[in-house]
C-alpha cells in the first residue's frame, strides 16, 4: 500500500514537474485584475436649471443623443441683447463712415478755395508789381497804387484763411477715420460677444460626446447645475479593457504583445483570450492618493505591483455580458508575441 502510494506521488510530482518544465514556467498569473473602460463624465459648460432630463439609467446612447436640457431663457435674453449691440455697433460705423466721407468732401472743397485764392493773392501781386514802375512814371497815380496793395494784402489773407480751413478738414478726416477704426473694432467686440451668446445657448443642450451606456446618473428635472457639474456617466460598452496588476517579479519575460487567458468571474467555465497592450509607467502605489513613506526606521519591503493593459479579444455577444470592475484572472504566455 506505502508502495503505491509512494509511486502515486512520484508519478503525480513527476507530472508536475513536466507540466511546469514545458508550459508552467511560462506562464504569469494574476487575479489581481478588473475590466476598464475609459468612461467619460457628462457635465454643462454652462450654469442653469434643469429643464428635461431625456435618458435614464443604464440607457443606450450614441454620439451626439441629446441627454439634458437646462433652461435657456436667460441665454436667449443675453442672445438678443448681444444682438442689439452688434446692430448699434453696425449703425456707428456706418455713422463713422459717413462722417469721413464728409470730411474728405470737406476737403476737396478746401483745396478747390486754397488754389482759387492762392490765385488771386498771385493775380494781385503781379498788378501790384506792374503799377510800381507806373507810378514812378506817373502813369498811375498813388491812389491806384494803394488800391492795387489793398487788394494784394485781401488776397494774402483770404489765402491764409483758406488753408486753415484746408488744415481743419484735414484734421477732420483723421479724426473720421479713427472713429471708423473704433467703430470697426466695436463691430469686432460685438458679434463675439454675439457668438459666445450663441455658443451659451447651444450649450444649454448636452448630449452624449461618445456611444455607450448611462451609469450613475444624479441629474434630475429643477436641479440647479453648475459649469462643470458632474451629471452622469458614459460606458463605452464596446472598448472595453482588462487592468491586470502583476506582481515586480512577474515581469521579466513579459512584453507587449503576448498572448493572455483571461478566465472571467461572472462566466465560469468560459475562457476569453486578450494581448497585453502596455504596461504603467509606476507602480500601483507610486500613483496612489497617499503614497508610502519609507523613511529610515520604518521600511518594510513589500513586493510592488505594476499595473498591465490587456485588450479583450471575444465575440459581441460575450463582450456584452462583460461590465467594468468584474474580476479576471489572467494567465499571460511569455513564448507568444514578442517572446518568440
Amino acid at each position: 500500500m506505502l508502495l503505491v502510494i509512494l509511486i502515486a506521488a512520484l508519478a503525480a510530482g513527476g507530472w508536475w514537474g513536466y507540466s511546469w518544465w514545458t508550459e508552467g514556467r511560462f506562464l504569469e498569473s494574476t487575479d489581481d485584475a478588473y475590466i476598464q473602460a475609459d468612461q467619460v463624465e457628462v457635465s454643462p459648460k454652462v450654469t442653469g436649471y434643469v429643464d428635461q432630463v431625456l435618458v435614464q439609467d443604464n440607457a443606450d446612447v450614441k454620439a451626439g443623443d441629446v441627454l439634458v436640457k437646462i433652461d435657456a431663457s436667460d441665454y436667449q435674453a443675453a442672445l438678443e441683447q448681444a444682438q442689439a449691440q452688434k446692430t448699434s455697433a453696425e449703425a456707428d460705423l456706418v455713422r463713422s463712415q459717413a462722417e469721413h466721407d464728409r470730411s474728405e468732401t470737406m476737403v476737396d472743397q478746401a483745396e478747390a478755395q486754397v488754389e482759387s485764392a492762392q490765385s488771386k493773392a498771385d493775380f494781385a501781386q503781379s498788378q501790384v508789381d506792374r503799377y510800381a514802375p507806373l507810378v514812378k512814371t506817373g502813369a498811375a497815380t498813388a491812389e491806384q497804387m494803394a488800391q492795387m496793395t489793398s487788394t494784394r494784402d485781401e488776397s494774402a489773407a483770404q489765402v491764409k484763411v483758406a488753408q486753415t480751413q484746408l488744415a481743419s478738414s484735414k484734421a477732420a478726416v483723421a479724426t473720421a477715420e479713427a472713429a471708423i477704426g473704433q467703430a470697426k473694432a466695436g463691430v469686432v467686440q460685438a458679434e463675439a460677444q454675439l457668438r459666445r451668446a450663441q455658443l451659451d445657448i447651444d450649450h444649454t443642450t448636452v448630449r452624449a460626446a461618445i456611444d455607450g451606456k448611462i451609469g450613475d446618473r444624479s441629474v434630475q428635472k429643477g436641479q440647479l447645475v453648475q459649469n462643470g457639474t458632474q451629471l452622469m456617466t458614459i460606458v463605452p460598452m464596446t472598448d472595453l479593457y482588462l487592468a491586470a496588476n502583476f506582481k515586480e517579479t512577474q515581469l521579466a519575460d513579459m512584453k507587449v504583445g503576448q498572448d493572455v487567458t483571461l478566465e472571467v468571474d461572472a462566466l465560469p467555465g468560459q475562457e476569453l483570450h486578450g494581448k497585453i497592450e502596455s504596461f504603467s509607467p509606476g507602480t500601483g502605489a507610486r500613483f496612489a492618493l497617499l503614497g508610502s513613506q519609507n523613511a529610515t526606521g520604518n521600511f518594510t519591503k513589500i513586493v510592488q505591483r505594476v499595473p498591465v493593459r490587456i485588450s479583450i479579444k471575444t465575440s459581441p455577444e460575450v463582450m456584452a455580458r462583460l461590465i467594468p470592475g468584474m474580476s479576471v484572472t489572467a494567465t499571460v504566455d511569455t513564448r507568444t508575441g514578442d517572446a518568440q
